[in-house]
């Protein structure tokens, strides 16, 4: 079944031919059809279809890409954030305590806690999402954690290279060897990425090394978390190695940028992370002046950044992060696509998937300008609405 929809004040089509970021298009019109957009152009023009939605005179944009997600988890870890909220110092061993909840917890009530998270982030407008492991951290444990989240979406990544578990706190060598061998082989066939936490308390970057080249063996692409909570060398092993992304990039130096801006890795920003452990916001604008891509993710966890809206994302980075608006949105749209290596989404133009947000205000500028307001008042997945139509 066809849809127009018709009468928006403000199109977002991430055309890369357009002369403007963001191909913005004024008083105009879209048709999804079989799940693609199929058409697109001035309101007055619009084809007949079998459906029609107002849109009233608000702002359409392309569905939000959420490039990195760790939502296949137990529990939570609301007393860490009060003690973070009351001065102490936030460090990856947090994740220890997850790690526990998980291992615990049935695959029902991880599936629908993922059911749950997905569910919010979809009434916020996210129309894709990367769901990541990491809180098993054994082979049973990793691939069953793979298998809950790849029934929600085809983005599954295995990151068994998270934190060294408890039980190998003492042989952190062993522990690499579990994952580049018993787990990866439990976990790749549920599984399109592989990634690794290259920080200190976590993996070096020789082990981080290790871990993506066994994964590239099976056929697993390469992405990586890095330089988070200190300069270190992960930002500069992604873009030696050619990696599609390399996420969290809040501590690089001049050396670091180049090397992003000539590998074309895309430089993943997570400010919801530095918003919940009040550490220093990534420089988006330094990034993004030396012609490095950047993409704007949620890092949904129960540790550092409980939260599943891009909208706030796009806020902070406004706010924060020296990004402009258009930046902002194209960095949560097409720059997550990229972060993915997707060409059929983050864009509306013809032939990509037909994922749509309508926003109840007349323009992308609303999301940074009205931080914390339900704007999204319809989402569309592969032009099925997914949500109850604008009355």
């Amino acid at each position: 079944m066809s849809t127009l929809i018709t009468n928006v004040g403000e199109l977002v089509t991430n055309d890369p031919d357009a002369a403007d970021l963001l191909g913005l298009r004024s008083d105009a019109a879209l048709v999804l059809d079989d799940g693609v957009v199929a058409w697109v152009g001035d309101a007055a023009d619009a084809p007949a279809a079998d459906q029609v939605v107002d849109a009233g005179g608000g702002a359409v944009l392309p569905g939000f890409v959420d490039s990195h997600s760790h939502l296949v988890f137990a529990g939570d870890r609301a007393e860490e954030f009060r003690a973070r909220m009351a001065g102490e110092r936030y460090a990856a061993g947090g994740i220890r305590t997850t790690v526990a909840a998980t291992r615990a917890a049935t695959d029902d009530a991880l599936a629908a806690n993922v059911e749950r998270l997905v569910a919010e982030m979809r009434r916020q407008g996210t129309t894709t999402v990367e769901i990541k492991s990491g809180y098993g951290l054994t082979a049973a444990d990793e691939a069953r954690s793979l298998e809950v989240a790849a029934r929600f979406t085809d983005e599954t990544t295995f990151l068994g290279a998270h934190v060294v578990p408890q039980e190998y706190a003492g042989d952190p060598a062993g522990y690499v060897e579990l994952v580049t061998g018993p787990m990866l082989a439990a976990a790749a066939p549920h599984a399109r990425w592989i990634d690794a936490f290259c920080e200190t308390g976590a993996f070096d970057a020789d082990q981080a090394r290790a871990v993506l080249a066994a994964g590239a063996a099976v056929g697993l692409r390469g992405r990586l978390h890095a330089n988070q909570l200190g300069p270190g060398p992960g930002v500069a092993l992604a873009a030696e190695l050619g990696l599609t992304a390399v996420d969290h990039c809040t501590y690089l130096t001049d050396a670091d940028v180049a090397a992003l801006r000539e590998s074309g890795t895309v430089a993943t920003l997570l400010p919801g992370v530095e918003f919940s452990t009040r550490q220093p916001y990534p420089d988006a604008r330094r990034l993004l002046d030396a012609g490095v891509r950047v993409a704007l993710a949620s890092d949904c966890n129960p540790g550092s950044s409980y939260t599943s809206s891009i909208p706030l994302c796009i806020a902070l980075a406004v706010r924060e992060m020296g990004m402009t608006p258009a930046e902002a949105v194209h960095a949560a749209t097409a720059g997550g696509a990229a972060a993915l290596g997707r060409a059929d989404v983050g864009a509306l133009v013809l032939g990509r998937r037909a994922d749509a947000v309508l926003l109840g205000a007349p323009s992308h500028l609303h999301l940074a300008y009205r931080p914390g307001v339900p704007l999204v008042r319809q989402v569309w997945v592969a032009g099925e609405a997914t949500q109850a139509p604008p009355g």
